[in-house]
């Protein structure tokens, strides 16, 4: 029916039994990588803010806990650990988690072999004490290797769900019930970026590819904040810019920026202060690349905030 609203749905994703162990023993952590070892295709089964809970391997056939979809995309494993999540992926080192992986995907690789991962970034996780642990519903069948969706208003996916909502009471993953009675139907609500998720999105929203040079090598490329977090930014995509790691630099010292009209301006403090610059002088007024979604390009106030506080004019 025209204008009814959209079934929420849960996924209920078997799980790393060491992943869980090693993350439930970090409750500092406000968002997570569940990684999936093969990277071959891109997760398309819930929408930012549905519910993604974790199912141990057996015989710990339990849900266990879960966390809010953010975003999903495929990077190449030294990235996912390095430059984005490090140990929210749920291991001590990029060592072990080259183990890890390489344990699912059952082959080993050579050393400097920089595989595509799949990760899915998840907000808010929660993790359940072992007195707290649910039985998976009858329907989960053993057999299955990824997970299975329900939907979170009808049959099977209803009980857990209410069940999940009883040990979130009062707990820091609880956001997501906000705007719904605390006993009534699921309310998605899009859950607020981390620094990960940030990280993902500009770099999927920018296409790979850097807004002023366009630069497509992925190991070089970061995403940038246009107003600071320490400066009051948020991890919005519209205060965000992919940018070559050396742009970045200068775009954070204030030696380059980019104009409310989408312009690339280059300091003249750059020459003065390091006798140097002439890479960069050659983009001086050209437009950036902006992404093709209006809502997802730089924000006007962001950009004239960092022209006015930032920029060295």
């Amino acid at each position: 029916m025209s204008g009814s609203k959209p079934t929420v749905k849960l996924y209920v994703a078997v799980t790393d039994n060491d992943w869980f162990r090693f993350l439930r023993n970090r409750p500092e952590l406000d968002e997570v990588n569940f990684w999936q070892p093969g990277g071959g295709q891109t997760f398309r089964v819930l929408l930012p803010g549905e519910p993604l809970l974790f199912k141990l391997h057996s015989p710990e056939n339990f849900v266990v806990g879960g966390g809010f979809f953010e975003t999903s995309s495929r990077l190449p494993c030294s990235l996912a650990w390095g430059a984005v999540f490090g140990e929210e992926n749920g291991v001590a080192s990029f060592e072990q988690m080259r183990a890890r992986i390489e344990k699912y995907r059952r082959t080993a690789s050579a050393p400097h072999d920089d595989y595509q991962v799949g990760c899915l970034v998840l907000r808010d996780p929660f993790f359940f004490d072992d007195a707290s642990w649910i039985p998976i519903p009858p329907s989960f069948s053993l057999s299955i290797q990824k997970g299975k969706t329900y939907p979170a208003e009808l049959g099977e996916g209803q009980a857990l769900w209410e069940e999940i909502k009883l040990r979130l009471a009062g707990a820091r993953g609880a956001y997501a019930l906000a705007d719904a009675p605390m006993y009534g139907a699921p309310a998605l609500v899009r859950p607020r970026l981390g620094q990960g998720g940030f990280r993902v999105v500009i770099t999927d929203t920018y296409e790979r590819r850097c807004a002023v040079t366009q630069e497509k090598a992925l190991p070089v490329l970061e995403a940038a904040h246009i107003r600071s977090v320490s400066q009051g930014g948020q991890h919005r995509v519209d205060n965000g810019l992919l940018l070559r790691a050396d742009v970045h630099r200068l775009f954070d010292r204030g030696y380059v920026t980019v104009t409310p009209d989408h312009r690339f301006l280059v300091s003249h403090k750059l020459k003065e202060d390091f006798e140097n610059g002439e890479p960069y002088y050659p983009f001086a007024g050209h437009r950036i690349w902006l992404p093709k979604r209006t809502d997802a390009r730089p924000h006007l106030e962001f950009l004239e905030w960092h022209a006015d506080t930032v920029f060295k004019g």
